[in-house]
């Protein structure tokens, strides 16, 4: 299994719409794609009026990788309303290789458990 991650900022005032913003796209289209096994978002304010997000998705292969990202799993896939949002726009992910693990938690939008 592979885990991919995505990291920017955005200002912290926009966090809300955002999130929404993000579930209806990004999220959507992960839980969509074949081979997708889950996904997170998750925010940290950072005191200076950002906000980083980080989006964490779980496949079963880089091809599947490929059914989402496209020829270039590597880098990092947007969205049109992305920058109006966005103060840092990284052009790559992060993949690594998942040699162990557990996790047993279900999340919703919004953060309630």
């Amino acid at each position: 299994m592979i885990f991919r991650k995505w990291t920017g900022r955005i200002r912290t005032g926009d966090r809300a719409a955002y999130v929404a913003y993000i579930v209806e796209t990004g999220l959507a289209d992960y839980a969509s794609t074949p081979g997708n096994r889950g996904y997170q978002m998750v925010t940290r304010d950072l005191g200076d009026g950002t906000t980083e997000v980080s989006t964490m998705s779980w496949w079963e292969s880089m091809d599947s990788i490929r059914g989402f990202a496209g020829d270039e799993p590597e880098r990092a896939r947007y969205y049109p309303e992305d920058d109006a949002f966005l103060v840092e726009r990284p052009v790559h992910v992060e993949h690594h290789l998942i040699e162990a693990g557990r996790v047993a938690v279900e999340i919703s939008a919004g953060g309630a458990a």
